[in-house]
């Protein structure tokens, strides 16, 4: 339902004005690409995670779309004290690689949130059942910010330098932004993969008890998809290995050990 009267609200706008939306190179990522993760809690195999990038493009009003969806869950014996069903949904626009949908389910211990939200890129608003707020240009949601983060050129990249976008969360604006720290080889079930290495800044004080206290690493090649993630909690410590991949869009070009 919402999409649909998202779809007529983005016909509305004359087509010089959605012309003049920016135009990505993206050659980091395709429809097809699914990404498989493992999540440890300390030394429990706590739960998996999943991103996927659906095999058929769609349409919203005149704009093609990626339709991307990542999924989170809890398993085993972490399943039974703390249940974690999460899935996120982002309509990303094939060639501005902004999004115009976001959608939000989650429930984890008990805790749901169940959210909309439609961007207008041309009238620079995001509207949820609660808000309607200013934007600046070219703001993202949370799933569609790390697909064109993904999309950056890093290749001259020195340590300590930072990259920042603006994305919505909770009918807000936050400033989103990560610190290059440089580059380091990782040992993974697929061999040794040249990494990229970084510190995105976080939200103090909601999840995390410092701003720099996850650390993410990803393939130092055109795919630049994520390897593995650490990060510091309130509550303890969290990893995420990378499990399998599927449909890249480039050759793994950084697995260091490849014949």
């Amino acid at each position: 339902m919402l999409a649909t009267i998202l779809s007529f609200l983005l016909i509305q706008p004359d087509v010089d004005a959605q012309n003049k939306l920016r135009t990505v190179e993206n050659r980091a990522f395709k429809s097809g690409e699914v990404l498989e993760y493992r999540v440890h809690y300390g030394i429990i195999d706590a739960g998996e995670a999943r991103l996927e990038v659906m095999p058929d493009k769609k349409n919203i009003g005149p704009r093609e779309v990626y339709h991307v969806v990542g999924t989170g869950q809890t398993k085993g014996a972490f399943d039974w004290f703390f249940k974690v069903r999460d899935r996120y949904e982002s309509f990303v626009d094939s060639q501005a690689l902004i999004p115009w949908l976001f959608i939000r389910r989650v429930n984890e211990g008990g805790y749901k949130i169940n959210q909309d939200v439609s961007f207008n890129h041309v009238k620079n608003i995001a509207v949820s059942k609660k808000a309607t707020i200013a934007t600046p240009q070219n703001v993202q949601d949370l799933i569609s910010a790390f697909y064109y983060a993904r999309t950056l050129d890093y290749s001259n990249a020195q340590k300590g330098d930072i990259f920042e976008l603006d994305a919505y969360l909770d009918d807000a604006v936050i400033p989103i932004k990560f610190v290059f720290v440089g580059r380091e080889n990782l040992k993974t079930k697929f061999g040794n993969i040249n990494c990229l290495k970084f510190h995105p800044q976080l939200l103090e004080g909601r999840v995390f008890k410092n701003k720099e206290d996850m650390t993410l690493w990803v393939s130092d090649d055109e795919n630049k998809i994520p390897i593995r993630a650490e990060a510091q909690i309130l509550v303890g410590s969290v990893k995420m290995d990378i499990k399998n991949y599927s449909g890249l869009a480039n050759e793994l070009s950084s697995l260091a050990d490849k014949k």
